[in-house]
């Protein structure tokens, strides 16, 4: 009896031994040795195996599989009333810091999503998302065109090339944004939703003084928001998870109005001269929307 457990417990200590060295992460090598992971013992180079390293406590694949959220259905015949806005927000204000990220902003992502056929540039020709941009016309978005000496190494003959300019993302300072406010009165509330999205770039002259401001281009948002979902937006907490999708349909950022609908199609600056009349005229405006919802109802 005595002799039977002897040999069953050296068997469980043979048999340990084996698991113990077949364990993952301790690999052998060819002397029998185990070798650890990153400690060059290994006779083989190929077998010296390494962590791969990770920028953070884990991999964080929520952005990728993050789904949007469909408009709800608004019956044409719902809609009391309706007024259309454009703003502009400033990149430079405290709020909207994040649309200046240096390590990726927002200009970045419009463009990176453009090259990657997952959203749609449109002409600044109108507001009404007309005509798309070719890709001579997006390769060259930066504005200008550079020529570019090139030598052949073998005859020295010197022809020249047209090259687009690279944008600065740094040189991206405003975004234009059109929005559609709404009453729809099957559910009795005031709602407002992005329609597009404008860079705004400063064009300089020989000196470096800023001629004028122009559009870039029009992002169609209801188009880009899968996009912009799977993208997130810098803010103080860095586990926040906040995408660009939220930073926009929460409204978080700051704007003022320039313009809203009206018969002579004119801007606030085009019957307000002053700067300070201006951002008077664009409260009064916001406080006419707020005002119209509030009126409709009775106490």
């Amino acid at each position: 009896m005595k002799a039977a457990l002897k040999l069953a417990l050296l068997i469980l200590l043979g048999t340990s031994s084996v698991l113990v060295a077949q364990r993952p992460g301790n690999p052998q090598n060819n002397s029998g040795n185990i070798t650890l992971p990153g400690t060059g013992n290994s006779d083989n180079p190929a077998d010296d195996m390494f962590i791969t390293p990770v920028n953070d406590i884990v991999e964080k694949h929520t952005k990728d599989e993050r789904r949007i959220l469909k408009y709800e259905n608004i019956r044409e015949a719902d809609i009391l009333w309706q007024q259309r806005i454009w703003r502009v927000l400033d990149v430079r204000e405290k709020i909207n810091l994040p649309f200046a990220n240096p390590e990726r902003p927002l200009i970045t992502i419009l463009m990176e999503a453009a090259n990657d056929k997952k959203i749609q540039l449109y002409s600044t020709i109108d507001d009404k998302f007309t005509t798309p941009l070719t890709e001579a016309e997006r390769g060259s978005i930066a504005g200008a065109i550079d020529t570019v000496a090139v030598v052949d190494p073998e005859t020295y003959e010197v022809t020249y090339s047209l090259v687009p300019r690279e944008l600065n993302p740094d040189d991206i300072r405003r975004y234009r944004l059109q929005e559609i406010w709404f009453f729809d009165k099957e559910s009795s509330t005031m709602q407002v939703r992005i329609l597009g999205i404008a860079p705004l770039k400063d064009e300089l002259d020989e000196n470096g003084n800023v001629l004028y401001e122009r559009a870039m281009f029009w992002v169609y948002y209801p188009g880009a928001r899968q996009a912009l979902a799977n993208e997130n937006a810098s803010t103080a907490n860095d586990a926040a998870n906040r995408s660009w999708e939220d930073v926009f349909e929460s409204r978080y950022f700051n704007s003022y109005i320039i313009k809203k609908s009206n018969v002579t199609d004119r801007r606030i600056e085009d019957y307000k001269t002053d700067g300070r009349e201006r951002l008077m005229e664009a409260e009064r405006i916001k406080m006419d929307i707020f005002n119209f919802e509030h009126d409709l109802w009775s106490y």
